[in-house]
């Protein structure tokens, strides 16, 4: 009876173990900003509800502005990898003559770095014991925090802005004066895998999931935007104010209380300056849209242009994955390029219209893939990255005049070049620990969209669109994993995926299938026998397409045996041959077409060039010569 009864909490355990959690905060912050010393002063409540089953006896805060500092782990990062990010560095001459890049934070004089210090922490009105290390704060809990139980937390921090070196700062390259991302004292990550406490290198992010109440106070000339909904839009003014409504702030009025209030969201970020411009676009039966960006004569003409350019491509990320949950968006110039926030992107403003357009096209598509599916960007940036990608290249296609029928071929172009250069890297790798940036990009922009568009040539295009779609209604406002979309995929495809998740993303395995002869028959019978050849160490299903002589066409599919599939004709006006399974242990297949070789034009392995095979040239009959 003992020991049933142990079996039986056992069970229960490893039940409530495997259902799905998240943690839980709601932010309360008061802040000041001083736009002579771009330093600021604040306040912060949280209550932070524990649904793990875990008892929690510390918690970690990050402290992101700190990384901005001589010495700091970002500082030696830019000074010891060997391709640092070009905004992060100054190119000056050695001894020698030749260029040295020299990180920026190692200059930074003492009202130029970043900081953020914490004082008066307290847990229910209780004294704590809090110590920092760098970008990270670990606190001791002054009581311990029960699956299930609430706790709040008050603290103040004062802070300064650094000068703009990495997506947050003052004074960016376009003039913005403040580009406020990872100011305040943000709570860390705590999910089935334990604290996601990562210092401060140079990725990307892991938030908690929850509300937002902040109020801002800062000088009457600055328009502010960001994340969450202004809730004194006619106190305010700046372009927010109602309809009809004339907002008059009086002379002697030095400052403004901006009071935002986000909901269901994991961040909050916004930006001000005095010379902003403010336009307000509807997205139909969707999002307010707002455009906000600085009052240059060289910018305005490309910004208008570009608004109802993003209109066009939130409607179409709206039917492509799932209706845009919030009722706002900001395009804001500010930070250094493009950057994805809560309700918000910050993006450089002033170059050349197309490039205007690419960057919301993607910045945009993170609302979708990081801010709405909520994957861990410093664990698995190619969740984010390489899926925002997809749905950019699809956008930016779907908009452009003349469209194309691969609009992923760059991203096979940069992996290519990866897997040749000898520096690919599992995509496994965190964030931090890439050998290269480049090698980090590739791997999460390219090879992550790449996940994607593939997965159309594996299962079809109509069953992935499907499975994105399943996939945002089941994970929206959660932390999915790697696994959950390669269950999604499987679920909606009845297809076995496994072998797909783990070679392409747990291991540096390419793909390399090759016609290795062709032989007509001998005896006399219109047939031509086919020898393929698998030599790279991934698998994949094939599809073949035959021309012949007389202009006619025809295909054959070979399914692969550990996928249990066989994907729809993506052709349906060609005849299809659906042939014996591939198993994977065996490199070598053979078949035949019913037609003599004199009769064939040529034979092509994956005309779609959707399979990331990386010597197409072997997948050609006649092979091609150079």
């Amino acid at each position: 009876m003992k020991k049933l009864l142990l079996l039986l909490l056992f069970s229960a355990a490893s039940a409530q173990n495997n259902i799905y959690w998240q943690q839980h905060v709601d932010y309360k912050m008061d802040v000041s900003m001083d736009v002579k010393t771009y330093r600021y002063k604040g306040s912060q409540e949280l209550v932070y509800t524990n649904n793990s089953p875990d008892t929690l006896r510390k918690v970690y805060y990050h402290l992101y502005p700190n990384a901005f500092r001589p010495g700091s782990e970002m500082d030696m990062r830019v000074r010891s990898i060997k391709d640092p990010d070009g905004r992060m560095v100054n190119r000056i001459k050695g001894a020698d003559g030749k260029e040295i890049k020299q990180s920026r934070m190692m200059t930074l004089k003492p009202e130029e770095m970043g900081e953020l210090k914490i004082s008066n922490f307290k847990q229910d009105g209780v004294s704590a014991a809090a110590k920092e290390v760098e970008t990270i704060l670990e606190v001791t809990l002054s009581k311990p925090i029960l699956p299930g139980g609430k706790t709040t937390f008050t603290l103040d921090f004062d802070g300064q802005v650094p000068i703009q070196i990495r997506r947050s700062g003052r004074n960016n390259a376009e003039g913005v004066e403040l580009s406020m991302a990872q100011w305040y004292p943000k709570l860390a990550e705590y999910d089935f895998e334990g604290w996601h406490a990562d210092p401060y290198i140079a990725r990307e992010f892991f938030g908690v999931w929850g509300n937002f109440d902040v109020k801002i106070t800062i000088d009457k000339a600055y328009t502010l935007a960001g994340s969450g909904y202004l809730q004194n839009p006619n106190e305010i003014g700046h372009g927010y104010e109602d309809s009809g409504v004339t907002v008059k702030i009086p002379k002697k009025t030095k400052t403004l209380t901006w009071h935002f209030i986000a909901p269901n969201v994991h961040d909050f970020t916004w930006a001000a300056d005095k010379n902003y411009l403010h336009d307000i676009l509807q997205v139909p039966n969707g999002a307010t849209m707002h455009f906000v960006y600085k009052n240059n004569p060289k910018i305005i003409d490309n910004w208008k242009k570009m608004e109802p350019e993003a209109v066009k491509l939130m409607q179409f990320y709206n039917e492509t994955v799932g209706k845009y949950p919030y009722k706002q968006y900001s395009v804001i110039q500010g930070g250094d390029g493009g950057m994805e926030y809560a309700m918000c992107t910050l993006i450089l403003g002033e170059g050349k219209l197309d490039g205007l357009i690419g960057v919301v096209a993607h910045e945009m598509a993170h609302s979708w893939f990081q801010h709405v599916l909520g994957s861990n960007e410093s664990k698995h940036p190619w969740m984010d990255e390489g899926f925002a990608t997809y749905l950019e290249d699809l956008g930016t296609n779907h908009i452009a005049e003349k469209k194309v029928d691969n609009p992923f071929s760059g991203s096979y172009l940069g992996y290519f070049n990866l897997v040749n250069s000898g520096k690919e890297q599992p995509q496994t790798t965190h964030g931090d620990r890439y050998d290269e940036n480049r090698p980090y990009s590739i791997s999460s922009y390219s090879k992550g969209e790449i996940f994607l568009s593939q997965l159309e040539y594996v299962i079809g295009k109509d069953l992935v669109r499907k499975g994105l779609k399943q996939y945002y209604r089941d994970f929206s406002f959660k932390h999915p994993s790697p696994n959950d979309i390669k269950r999604e995929m499987e679920k909606i495809s009845g297809a076995e995926l496994d072998w797909y998740l783990t070679d392409w993303t747990q291991t540096t395995n390419t793909i390399d299938y090759a016609i290795k002869n062709v032989e007509g028959a001998t005896d006399g019978v219109r047939r031509t026998g086919v020898s393929l050849e698998r030599i790279g160490r991934m698998p994949m299903p094939i599809d073949i397409y035959v021309e012949y002589t007389d202009g006619s066409k025809e295909s054959f599919y070979i399914p692969l045996r550990m996928m249990s599939f066989e994907k729809e004709n993506p052709t349906p006006e060609i005849k299809r041959t659906v042939l014996e399974n591939w198993a994977w242990g065996n490199p070598n297949y053979f078949f035949e077409i019913p037609r003599a070789k004199s009769d064939i034009k040529t034979i092509t392995i994956d005309p779609s060039g959707l399979m990331a095979d990386v010597k197409p040239e072997n997948n050609v009959f006649p092979a091609k010569t150079k």
